[in-house]
C-alpha cells in the first residue's frame, strides 16, 4: 500500500501487523495476543487521523494512486459489463470508459473517467483527461442508452478535460457545451457519481444528472486547487491553503445543495476496502434510480433541469430604509 505524507504514522504500526500475521502463517502458531492490542491501536489512529481531515488533504485522498477508478467500481457491481470504443468520428479515447451492464439486476448505460495504475497506462490514459473523442465517445453511448430507454449512470473523476492544443483544435469546448445540451434533453434517468477528483468542464461532461453524488472524500471544482492557487494567489504552492476556502468537498457542497448525497467511505478511505465502496455506490445508484421510477419523460426532463436552475439561487438582507428593487 502506498501512504500519503498525513497518512505515514499508520506504516509502522501495519507494517509490524503484517509481518507479525506472515510470522504466524509460516510457523503455524497463534500470536492472536500479539496481534490485537496492534490492531486496537491502528484503529484508534485511523480514528484520529481521519476524524479530522482539511480539504487539502481529502484533495489528496481523491487522487491517491490506490483508490478505485471506474473500471475497478464496475469489475465489482457490473454485471456483464460491455465496454464499447471510438467516437465514429476520430478515434477511441482511454481516458473515458462507457458501455453497458447491469447493476442490481438493472440494466444500464455506465460512463466514466479512467485514470492509470502506472505511467505507461497514465501516458494511454491521458491521467483521466479527455479528449474532445472521449466525451463525443460518451455522447454515442448515452444517444443510445437514450433511444433503447436505459438509465444512465456516470462516473467522474478527472482533474479536467484535457487542454492541449490538438484538443482544442478538435473542439473540445464545443463538445463539452454540447454534452451538456445532450444531457439536459435526456428523457430517461440520470445518476452521476464524483468518486474522485471533479474537475471543471471535464467532470460537468458527464455530469448532467437527475442525482449528482459524491463519495466522502472526493471533490468537485471549477478548478484544481493547484490552478486556483496559481490564479488568485500567483503561487500554486498555496493550494493547501486555498483548498478550503473553494468550498469543494463533499461535505460542503451537500450544504450548498450542490450535490443530492455523500456516500461514506470506509474508514482510512475507499482505497482502503474497494469493495465496501464499490457496495455503498450500488446502494445509493439503485436507491436515487428507484426514486427517479415514477417520472415520465417529461418529468425526468424537468427534474434534471429544475436542480440546475436551484444552483445559486440566494437572497439579499434588506437595507433599512431603502425599498427593495423589483
Amino acid at each position: 500500500m502506498r501512504y500519503l505524507e498525513f497518512e505515514k504514522p499508520l506504516r509502522e504500526i501495519e507494517s509490524k501487523i503484517e509481518q507479525l500475521e506472515v510470522y504466524a502463517s509460516s510457523r503455524d502458531i497463534d500470536l492472536s495476543d500479539e496481534i490485537k492490542p496492534l490492531k486496537e491501536k491502528l484503529n484508534g489512529l485511523l480514528e484520529e487521523i481521519f476524524s479530522h481531515l482539511t480539504p487539502w488533504q481529502r484533495v489528496q485522498l481523491a487522487r491517491h494512486p490506490d483508490r478505485p477508478y471506474c473500471l475497478d467500481i464496475l469489475q465489482i457491481i457490473g454485471e456483464d459489463f460491455i465496454e464499447l470504443h471510438g467516437d465514429r468520428a476520430f478515434r477511441d479515447d482511454e481516458a473515458i470508459v462507457a458501455g453497458f451492464c447491469t447493476i442490481g439486476g438493472r440494466s444500464v448505460a455506465v460512463v466514466g473517467h479512467q485514470k492509470g495504475r502506472d505511467t505507461e497506462e497514465n501516458i494511454r490514459r491521458n491521467f483521466g483527461m479527455a479528449h474532445p473523442e472521449g466525451f463525443r465517445k460518451a455522447r454515442r453511448i448515452m444517444d443510445t442508452a437514450n433511444r433503447l430507454r436505459l438509465p444512465v449512470v456516470t462516473f467522474i473523476d478527472s482533474p479536467g478535460a484535457f487542454p492541449g492544443i490538438g484538443a482544442e483544435e478538435r473542439g473540445q469546448h464545443l463538445v463539452i457545451a454540447e454534452n451538456l445540451e445532450a444531457m439536459s434533453q435526456y428523457t430517461v434517468p440520470i445518476v452521476c457519481v464524483v468518486t474522485g477528483e471533479g474537475g471543471s468542464g471535464g467532470a460537468l461532461a458527464i455530469g448532467v444528472g437527475n442525482r449528482v453524488l459524491m463519495l466522502e472524500n472526493a471533490y468537485y471544482a471549477v478548478c484544481t486547487p493547484e490552478a486556483c492557487a496559481a490564479i488568485i494567489l500567483r503561487d500554486r504552492t498555496k493550494a493547501s491553503s486555498i483548498a478550503g476556502t473553494m468550498k469543494i468537498v463533499s461535505s460542503e457542497l451537500k450544504r450548498l445543495e450542490l450535490i443530492d448525497e455523500v456516500i461514506p467511505e470506509p474508514l482510512g478511505g475507499a482505497h482502503r476496502n474497494p469493495v465496501q465502496t464499490a457496495q455503498a455506490i450500488k446502494d445509493a445508484v439503485l436507491r436515487h434510480l428507484a426514486e427517479l421510477d415514477h417520472l415520465d419523460a417529461k418529468g425526468l426532463v424537468e427534474d434534471r433541469y429544475q436542480r440546475f436552475r436551484r444552483m445559486g439561487v440566494f437572497y439579499e438582507a434588506q437595507t433599512p430604509g431603502i425599498a427593495p428593487v423589483n
